[in-house]
């Protein structure tokens, strides 16, 4: 069994969750709205259930490799990622001006997470290159524009983000690459990048590396890194390719999973100094990267999702296949199918309602993107940018957690069968583990989320998150079915968990910091919790509407079966979270360094 792109949920969530009609009228969108959205999504289904999806399991058996400073990718993918770059696939939600469709994030990030669902590895390249078009976009000089943004929209040319050293893996503090200024403006870059994605392949003519290096004299930290763009080849005037630059691929990492994905070492510079231009102000690298990173971290918690349903997608064919003992129940007399199981059944309604909880907060996440950036009332974007810049931890952080559960628990509905190769499962389980590392760990997106979002302004975006929530609370009460009545209560559980926990962080983060940052994954894990259910309760009140219409009878009540489980065996889990928070700071850090 390959793929079959979730396109009615995606819609389900575009239209009710995240709005679309109403991100439809903002001025630039006008003829973005639901029927283009379902137009778009199921000519993406197309594309990745037929040309991508097949390509994953040979990706994982025969992966990209490396000899002589060349990397061949996975047969198959050079043709794929013709046709993904002819089908105006990277240019989707990237400007007109430059040759993009402009479309918004809220379309584009489903397009994503199909990309992702039907082969990650390969997925890969656009993202990092949706990347560099980002930073280009916010900081480039109008010259950097005009020479590579159209060429990179079209696909013609792939991006790429130069961060890590081989002694700087997070704390860019360390970055010792330098940049030496040259007379005609231009400057020799000389140093070492470790993890840099798709760093080098055969899929595109030219590669733009994006590189953090130091200008000779710049202050120490992370106050003296500074951003250029460096490219595989030289481009001329009339931007034709010319000579090789000074970067090259030396080796490719061996991963756990991604394998098809070439994870490179670069060396700039070893004979003479690759030639760089600076993107913006000298010293302000961090800042432009920042910019980079905001958009890979929601598109890695995009990921998460994708994996996520693929993996569920894979251990529902099993169980309804995998004949293997009687029903408990006795209602069949014979073995049955194991989907007839109730353990099954709690396995596989864990991995569906993560999956929709989080494809449901990342919906609305995008829309808000879509408002904060494109609104034309300031207040309007300055209220989305908050609610925006609250979800990215929690898109990436606990969209990507989920991942490595929902994938693992698609190994054990496998059971023995999972921990063979051959079955697939293992393969999404191996893929999603580096989701919860690059850009950021998830203790990296905790301290953002409690450092810059929550205890800098006291806890006042979270707490009107909260108050959007308890509106949905009595909405559902308003509604008054078992279902709405359940959710509700579940729903409020975990609220008032969240907003003790807001209290707590915001109140003790200058004061006590190990107790806060003690519990800093926890209270992340907790917030996605809440904002994923939340959004499985708004889905549940239009499922509700919509079935007493007699619309789509069997994904409506799907729909509220699923939210419902997701409150009383997912968001039930909150007070818990907030209780090892507020109480248990202390048993972190009471064992003595040299009793581990």
């Amino acid at each position: 069994m390959s793929y079959t792109a979730p396109v009615k949920d995606m819609l389900f969530d575009i239209r009710h969750l995240a709005g679309i009609d109403q991100v439809a009228q903002i001025p630039g969108f006008e003829e973005a709205g639901f029927e283009t959205a379902q137009a778009v999504l199921e000519e993406c289904a197309k594309f990745n259930e037929g040309v991508l999806a097949p390509l994953n399991f040979e990706g994982d058996k025969n992966p990209s490799s490396w000899k002589d400073g060349r990397v061949t990718t996975t047969p198959g993918f050079k043709e794929a990622f013709r046709q993904y770059a002819e089908g105006g696939w990277q240019g989707l939600q990237h400007p007109v001006d430059f040759g993009g469709q402009g479309l918004p994030k809220t379309i584009g990030a489903a397009c994503g997470e199909m990309l992702n669902s039907a082969n990650m590895s390969f997925a890969l390249c656009p993202l990092l290159t949706d990347g560099a078009i980002e930073a280009l976009l916010t900081a480039g000089s109008d010259e950097l524009k005009a020479i590579y943004l159209e060429k990179l929209i079209s696909g013609q040319w792939t991006g790429t983000m130069n961060l890590t050293e081989p002694q700087a893996g997070s704390d860019l503090a360390l970055v010792r690459t330098r940049a030496e200024p040259q007379p005609d403006g231009s400057y020799k870059v000389f140093g070492t990048k470790i993890f840099i994605t798709y760093g080098e392949h055969d899929m595109a003519e030219n590669i733009v590396h994006l590189v953090l290096a130091r200008v000779q004299g710049a202050p120490e930290g992370v106050k003296g890194i500074s951003l250029f763009v460096v490219p595989k080849f030289m481009v001329n005037k009339d931007g034709s390719l010319g000579g090789r630059n000074d970067a090259h691929c030396v080796s490719i990492e061996h991963k756990m999973g991604i394998k098809a994905s070439p994870t490179a070492v670069l060396q700039f510079g070893d004979h003479g100094g690759a030639v760089g231009y600076l993107v913006g102000q000298e010293n302000r690298g961090l800042e432009y990267m920042f910019i980079m990173m905001n958009a890979a971290r929601y598109a890695v918690g995009v990921q998460g999702i994708a994996i996520a349903e693929r993996a569920y997608q894979k251990a529902v064919a099993y169980a309804k296949d995998r004949v293997q003992s009687r029903p408990v129940d006795g209602s069949i007399n014979a073995s049955a199918p194991i989907i007839h199981h109730p353990d099954v059944k709690r396995m596989l309604m864990t991995m569906r309602a993560y999956t929709e909880g989080c494809r449901a907060m990342a919906s609305v996440a995008a829309a808000a993107y879509d408002a904060a950036h494109h609104h034309p009332d300031a207040d309007v974007r300055k209220q989305n940018a908050a609610f925006y810049e609250f979800m990215v931890p929690l898109v990436k952080g606990y969209s990507t957690e989920m991942s490595l559960e929902v994938t693992s628990l698609g190994v054990q509905v496998h059971g023995g069968m999972g921990f063979i190769e051959e079955t697939g499962a293992a393969q999404y389980y191996r893929d999603a583990k580096i989701l919860t590392i690059y850009e950021g760990t998830t203790a990296i997106q905790a301290n953002d989320l409690v450092g810059r979002k929550t205890a800098r302004d006291g806890g006042q975006t979270a707490k009107a998150i909260a108050q959007q929530i308890e509106a949905t609370e009595a909405e559902l009460a308003q509604r008054g079915s078992d279902d709405a009545l359940a959710v509700a209560k579940r729903l409020k559980a975990a609220r008032l968990a969240f907003l003790d926990v807001v209290d707590f962080v915001a109140g003790n983060t200058k004061a006590s910091p190990n107790a806060v940052f003690a519990g800093s994954v926890p209270y992340l894990m907790l917030a996605g919790n809440l904002v994923a259910g939340w959004q499985m309760a708004r889905s549940l009140r239009v499922a509700e509407e919509l079935l007493a219409q007699g619309q789509d009878t069997a994904f409506m009540q799907a729909k509220i079966a699923t939210a419902r489980f997701y409150a009383e065996h997912l968001l039930a889990k909150a007070p818990g979270v907030r209780d090892s928070i507020v109480d248990g700071a202390g048993s972190v850090t009471a064992l003595a360094l040299d009793a581990f």
